[in-house]
């Protein structure tokens, strides 16, 4: 059985949809189809039947379904062993990152790691924390770049991931220009009108996060929409008051299009991780990253501005307890 194959068949086992796998497995859905085909042919089984709601695992691919993730999973550790043996540090990796770690840390740190590591072919994909988290398992990328969360790879998939914490992003409240001084305690502020992302989405979790550990009531909301720029550009345009991890607006506040309130009580942060797959031998090109990204990716973090209401990230108390 060809890893290529059972890559696939996964994709189709956790879709339950030949299109949606097609996506994910960056083919064409004949190609799927054909492929889902010659694997049933190889192993004399029909391994799908389709139900009103997608496709169902037949009892032979429920069969397969564990055993096809063990593979694939020592397929990778051969493949890191082999390199590892003969002191191969090149290689091709994929990293996954939220849109705004993607665009604020990892495209302005990039470059540099790869003029130092010319041997290192690196992709980048971008995605939300939940997809993030079912391409690692998939192995279709490397390593997640994201913030971490309490309820985020819970279960059987923890003892599958390792994960590190490399920066306390702080939380910052954002307002319109002109929009004068805010309440000073959390339960008046929350009668006040708000702009954040949809519900699911970790910058949500973080915003209602906030909001419920200080025991007050969730604020009014006046937009809920699925980017932080289009929230950034609606509280210019004096929509409502939102809060953000500060590198996600930062460009927006350097241009004034924004400002920067005082939040009431303790600022909060949010831990800013780096998730991949545990191995036995873990591929040199990929140890390389991730030791790059633990010294470098994240800039030495510069004191708070006076009457900003920020604390410095050592007094911050983290939104989100770090996962060991």
């Amino acid at each position: 059985m060809h890893p290529r194959l059972l890559k696939t068949f996964l994709a189709v086992a956790r879709s339950r949809n030949i299109t949606r796998a097609a996506e994910v497995v960056n083919l064409a859905q004949s190609s799927v189809s054909d492929q889902i085909l010659a694997l049933e042919a190889e192993l004399g089984a029909a391994l799908f039947t389709r139900a009103k709601s997608g496709l169902e695992l037949t009892p032979a691919g429920l069969a397969l379904k564990p055993i096809a993730e063990d593979l694939l999973r020592l397929d990778g550790e051969a493949r890191a062993a082999v390199q590892a043996a003969v002191g191969s540090t090149s290689g091709h990796l994929t990293i996954g990152a939220l849109e705004t770690i993607a665009s604020a840390r990892l495209a302005p740190w990039l470059p540099g790691f790869q003029a130092g590591h010319p041997d290192i072919t690196v992709r980048m994909k971008v995605a939300g924390s939940g997809a993030l988290l079912r391409q690692l398992e998939d192995g279709d990328i490397d390593v997640a770049f994201c913030f971490d969360r309490r309820d985020f790879a819970k279960g059987a998939s923890d003892k599958h991931f390792a994960r590190r914490t490399i920066a306390a992003e702080p939380l910052v409240l954002v307002a319109a220009p002109g929009q004068g001084s805010v309440p000073g305690d959390l339960a008046a502020l929350g009668e006040l009108q708000f702009v954040a992302t949809e519900p699911g989405c970790i910058y949500r979790h973080m915003f209602d996060t906030a909001f419920a550990e200080a025991g007050a009531a969730a604020p009014r909301l006046a937009n809920e929409v699925g980017s932080i720029g289009a929230i950034a550009r609606l509280v210019a345009a004096g929509a409502g008051l939102a809060l953000v991890p500060r590198l996600a607006v930062t460009d927006a506040l350097a241009r004034g299009d924004i400002v920067e309130m005082r939040w009431p009580g303790q600022m909060r942060t949010a831990p800013l991780v780096m998730i991949w797959r545990r191995r036995r031998v873990q591929l040199p090109a990929l140890k390389q990253l991730l030791t790059a990204a633990r010294d470098t990716l994240v800039p030495a973090l510069q004191p708070a501005k006076a009457g900003s209401g920020l604390e410095s990230s050592n007094r911050s108390k983290a939104l989100f307890a770090n996962n060991p």
